[in-house]
């Protein structure tokens, strides 16, 4: 029976003694782009690699290219056959010859015949521009996950800020109005958005004190991701770099690399409350520097940034005339009585563009309604307006039924702040969260102050994590918990992991339970 890609590639990382782990170590060392997702996509079986990735693999595994790829024997392989004729060996028909270098005519000719009568099936493999792409919050531990599940394993779930699952729902209101409104939203609107909608977000950014926005400078997106997505192709040549907070939410880090520019990660200082290092940011701007990207509140931290720091932020990025792309999504789900600043407000002089949506303080994230908003020194970017007006006309206009809600779920009582008091939910989830976490032995966590994320991190010298997406496999096979690790979100320091405190206590007193046992005696 003809064996797969995968179990090859499996037999020869056995015979050399070699995991996952190993070869992208080598990989890394040899300067070869290949990321963890990858390898684990090749070894299930899921896809194969492009011919330098195939070739690489051969060479670290000492066997052939051709009987890693299509299992000819080899001996063979090395014999000049065409592919179809490497494919009929490889399906174990018989040769006139066990010798194939003294009879290789006599084989030639027959081969040759056999392929005109069995074509070789086409195989299309993805675009190379995906291979330095990750997403691990919907990465290889979620797959597993998914995998468990399907065979009938219950997973407790604290991977993904999703809140309708954990019983949040959207305001009466704002359900009330999306439905009544369904009929006057069958067709397009503008590509930039409805009117009520675009005026209701304008009326907001004068609230958080956005400079020199009209209606043209709003644009509405299915999510505030298609907008990345959208302004990381409007901005971004090959060669440009964009600087990228670490940890960050990794959207971002995939969509500039997408676009074919070069990311640059500057550091958030754990031990000054996963505030940005300015000194960091400084050193890693360069004459290609294009623009500097806030989370602000931050996700995987659940950071908050104050003004004095956003200052000084601004005052960086006007030394050396950088765009401001700040992601504000959570801006409304602050808790302890602090205040989000809108770094835009700040910086009326420079080209600022903030992303803001309903997703999360609406609890609303399957409507996928979000949106942009260009404000500051709009002079400085005519060209590149125009490219993401012309990309906005591309797409048409995003969904029309969310944009219908955006003027009720702005407007009124903003329900979300009763979740974010002492005996709201998110709030209440939060302390317990992070006073369980603090007191696992091995374990510390700055306070989150905003949104739904706690990121933790493991003593090294406790339990020696070296590789922190294997820490999330096993805890997701010991004790059927799902989280995300660091590496997840662009942080490179092993031992971190990030956990969503959206669902009901009893759940994450459950979850917490599981978690301090499994610590009680893990290593790695």
């Amino acid at each position: 029976m003809q064996t797969t890609f995968a179990t090859r590639l499996k037999q020869a990382m056995g015979n050399k003694s070699l995991k996952q782990v190993d070869l992208f170590r080598i990989a890394t060392a040899k300067g070869v782009k290949l990321g963890k997702s990858q390898l684990s996509q090749y070894v299930s079986g899921k896809t194969i690699p492009r011919q330098e990735i195939l070739d690489f693999l051969a060479r670290e595994l000492e066997v052939s290219s051709s009987w890693l790829e299509q299992g000819i024997p080899m001996g063979i392989s090395s014999f000049n056959f065409t592919a179809a004729e490497e494919a009929k060996i490889s399906t174990g028909v018989p040769t006139a010859s066990k010798d194939v270098h003294s009879q290789g005519m006599l084989q030639h000719s027959s081969l040759s015949k056999a392929s005109t009568e069995a074509p070789i099936m086409r195989e299309y493999k993805k675009s190379s521009k995906l291979d330095s792409v990750l997403y691990d919050v919907r990465g290889p531990v979620v797959d597993e996950a998914n995998r468990m599940e399907d065979q009938g394993i219950h997973v407790l779930k604290l991977n993904i800020g999703n809140p309708a699952p954990f019983g949040f729902r959207a305001p009466d209101e704002v359900v009330a109005d999306m439905r009544d409104q369904l009929t006057d939203t069958e067709g397009y609107s503008a590509s930039r958005g409805l009117f009520s909608a675009r005026k209701a977000i304008m009326q907001y950014d004068q609230i958080k004190h956005i400079p020199n926005v009209q209606m043209e400078d709003i644009y509405t997106g299915n999510g505030v991701s298609e907008l990345i997505n959208l302004t990381m192709s409007a901005l971004l040549d090959t060669g440009d770099e964009i600087l990228i907070p670490s940890p960050d939410y990794p959207l971002w880090t995939a969509c500039a690399t997408l676009a074919g520019g070069t990311v640059v990660h500057y550091l958030c200082d754990e031990k000054a409350e996963w505030y940005p290092d300015l000194d960091d940011i400084r050193s890693k701007i360069t004459s290609n520097t294009k623009a500097l990207v806030i989370i602000n509140p931050n996700n995987p931290t659940g950071a908050l940034y104050p003004r004095e720091l956003l200052e000084e932020i601004v005052e960086i990025a006007r030394e050396h005339q950088l765009i401001l792309l700040s992601d504000e999504i959570y801006d409304r789900l602050v808790m302890d009585g602090e205040e989000h600043v809108s770094i835009a407000s700040l910086a009326p002089d420079l080209f600022c563009i903030t992303y803001n949506g309903l997703s999360k303080s609406h609890m609303v994230a399957g409507y996928r309604i979000g949106w942009m908003t260009l404000s500051g020194n709009k002079r400085a970017a005519r060209d590149l307006m125009l490219g993401i007006n012309m990309l906005s006309n591309m797409r048409l206009c995003s969904n029309v039924p969310a944009q219908s809600i955006v003027q009720t779920a702005l407007g009124g009582h903003q329900s979300v702040k009763d979740y974010l008091i002492p005996g709201g939910r998110v709030y209440d989830q939060r302390e317990y969260v992070y006073n369980a976490l603090k007191d696992m032995p091995g374990v510390s966590i700055v306070k989150p102050k905003a949104a739904f994320y706690a990121f933790p991190k493991l003593d090294p010298k406790r339990f020696n994590i070296t590789d922190d997406e294997r820490f999330a496999l096993d805890l997701l096979s010991d004790k059927k918990v799902l989280i995300v690790h660091g590496k997840g979100f662009n942080w490179e320091t092993p031992g971190y992991f990030r956990i969503v405190y959206l669902p009901r206590l009893q759940t994450l007193e459950d979850a917490m339970g599981k978690l301090a046992d499994f610590l009680s005696y893990y290593s790695q």
